[in-house]
């Protein structure tokens, strides 16, 4: 943040729906901060504590968390709540931030954001859990996409052919599909005695079955998905600023930039740029595979 700035470096209070066009015109005020004033303010925090250049990070990327909560408004939870979320998700991919790393802190905040949106999400949508796995979270977060690429509108269970295609294309199983179509058509948080059926016959906890993971498993899960992270966060030291640059943007943001857009960044042809892609994400493969195996020598 410029020294001159009269701009506060606190988030503005969000008490809910009807201070969010007040809260979204806030934190347009905090400047958007340069490479060399991010680096500069990461490096400050990171060495000293410094908490007020903590603050300027955290309130230059709120229009991030803004944006990113904004994606998840169909899910029936106030867009303020999910908003407060992202921010604890930002403040989270701050302090974790490493700048000498050559990332932008958008780039590894939106991992911290998005997952502490989604964990909202699934805490907050139904008393009965969702589903833990990797896999029946992306069932979770992609069904209605799914279903609207289908034409899928229906009421109750979906063709034995859309089952097939979603249950494919999200790697889960066709009950996997049937069962949260179903808890997803009844809403959110709803009474287990719910009747099914106009004639009063068969209740909503006659669907349900406990498929939930024993806490060894979700501890053992979660330390797993950082440590691929870290993995990854690792790997990509071995590319250079470009090859870093246009992966992240093909692959690793939620608006991937087009071939077309990025040879223009670099005055190249598209399939200059296809060309880098391809062999940068080969360099991160290897690269994950190298770090995979030293770790293993050091748990051996």
């Amino acid at each position: 943040m410029a020294s001159g700035s009269n701009v506060p470096a606190t988030i503005p209070a969000l008490g809910g729906e009807a201070s969010l066009n007040r809260y979204l015109a806030e934190i347009k005020k905090f400047p958007i901060l340069s490479p060399e004033q991010e680096f500069m303010l990461a490096k400050r925090f990171q060495e000293h504590g410094d908490t007020d250049a903590a603050a300027q990070l955290v309130t230059s990327h709120l229009r991030l968390v803004a944006k990113i909560a904004m994606g998840y408004r169909g899910y029936g939870l106030p867009v303020s709540e999910l908003i407060s979320e992202g921010n604890i998700g930002l403040m989270q991919g701050v302090k974790k931030f490493e700048p000498d790393r050559g990332f932008r802190l958008a780039t590894y905040a939106m991992w911290w954001i998005r997952a502490s949106i989604q964990e909202f999400i699934l805490r907050s949508w139904s008393l009965v859990k969702m589903g833990t796995t990797a896999a029946q979270k992306k069932l979770f977060f992609n069904l209605r996409r799914m279903k609207a690429k289908l034409d899928a509108f229906e009421d109750g269970d979906l063709s034995p052919e859309h089952v097939a295609k979603i249950a494919t294309d999200l790697g889960v199983t066709e009950e996997e599909v049937t069962s949260m179509n179903r808890r997803m058509a009844m809403g959110g948080d709803t009474s287990l005695n719910v009747p099914m059926r106009e004639d009063g016959e068969g209740q909503w906890q006659d669907w349900l079955a406990d498929e939930d993971q024993l806490q060894d498993e979700r501890v053992a899960e979660a330390q797993e998905a950082t440590v691929r992270h870290e993995m990854l966060v690792s790997a990509m030291e071995d590319l250079n600023e470009r090859e870093r640059h246009i992966l992240t943007e093909r692959r690793l943001t939620d608006d991937p930039k087009t071939l077309e857009e990025l040879s223009q960044v670099y005055d190249v042809s598209r399939e200059r740029v296809r060309q880098i892609e391809v062999r940068a994400f080969e360099k991160l493969q290897k690269a994950m595979m190298r770090i995979a195996g030293e770790k293993r020598l050091l748990t051996a």
